[in-house]
């Protein structure tokens, strides 16, 4: 007599039991994947404020002061110090010279930095090696490498003694001593000292990419510049971002490298407003004006940057 099929699983593969989870009669149901408080951060947040927010807040009072720094009174003057900015040529001169450094720096930077990552990305056996090298610069003081570079591009310099040995002795120049060049040469300096911080953002952006979506367009005939603009571009947008806002956020702050190269000079040919609100606040003890100039660098910096975030991040949605 043939027996039936058994319809019960065997005891050693039966599946667990669900846990029970108790209904509105017998308590509230057990949540999954619960927010963690949000006084959590609140340690980070109080010591950001502490350290960041209210030392910044108080210094932008004094900027409607005439407090000179040393004495404890002081009355407020509204917005005289404000208007000082806009009329003082110096700090025109700085205003101007900062967008154009920030905005030549920007772009060349983010130019140099994604050809080395093309480069550095490739099969060639020396591609580690590479990295190493190209990224070597960043790790460097930034006023150690202003220094350096002013000796370089010196009357006497090695640029100048490279132009004579390969015959091109006309093109030497005093470049940090002329107002047409001195401002681009601190942007070459930049340019060289951070390419390698670009270049590590893009190779990042670049091994992101997967390799189907490469041998797609190799498949569909696509040659290396049309797969560069139409294919890896448009999946380096979020690299893109990133690198100019960074680029432009310290093209707006420049400092160490100006006062290591020229000192602002010659004249105001290089004076940015950093350095500007340097002189005006230690060397001719002007506070108010130099926290002035100092809010408006900091609305600057606040209006491009989001100005730039924005229209990017439109771009890559």
């Amino acid at each position: 007599m043939a027996l039936p099929h058994a319809t019960t699983t065997p005891p050693d593969v039966r599946e667990p039991a669900a846990p029970a989870l108790s209904g509105p009669a017998g308590g509230s149901r057990r949540k999954v994947g619960v927010r963690a408080p949000w006084w959590f951060v609140v340690p980070a947040i109080s010591i950001y404020l502490f350290i960041v927010v209210v030392p910044s807040a108080n210094g932008a009072l004094f900027s409607f002061t005439d407090w000179n720094g040393l004495r404890p009174d002081w009355s407020f003057v509204g917005l005289d110090n404000f208007a000082s900015v806009f009329f003082d040529r110096t700090a025109r001169d700085a205003l101007v010279n900062t967008l154009v450094l920030a905005a030549v720096a920007t772009v060349v930077q983010n130019v140099v930095g994604l050809l080395l990552a093309l480069g550095v990305n490739s099969i060639v056996k020396s591609r580690y090696v590479l990295r190493v090298i190209f990224f070597a610069p960043v790790v460097l003081t930034p006023l150690v490498a202003g220094f350096v570079w002013s000796f370089l591009l010196s009357p006497n310099g090695a640029v100048n003694d490279a132009l004579w040995a390969v015959g091109l002795g006309g093109l030497a120049h005093d470049w940090l001593g002329d107002p047409d060049t001195a401002l681009y040469a601190i942007v070459l300096e930049i340019v060289w000292q951070f390419s390698g911080y670009s270049m590590v953002i893009y190779l990042a952006g670049l091994q992101a990419i997967p390799a189907e979506v490469l041998e797609a367009a190799t498949i569909d005939g696509a040659g290396p510049w049309s797969k560069f603009r139409r294919v890896v571009l448009p999946l380096l947008n979020g690299a893109v971002v990133i690198n100019v806002m960074l680029c432009l956020i310290g093209g707006l702050k420049q400092f160490d490298q100006v006062m290591a190269m020229t000192g602002g000079g010659p004249g105001t040919a290089t004076e940015t407003i950093s350095t500007a609100i340097y002189k005006s606040a230690f060397s001719l003890g002007d506070f108010p004006f130099s926290i002035a100039l100092a809010v408006v660098m900091t609305v600057v910096i606040a209006v491009l940057a989001g100005v730039q975030f924005r229209l990017t991040q439109r771009k890559v949605s």
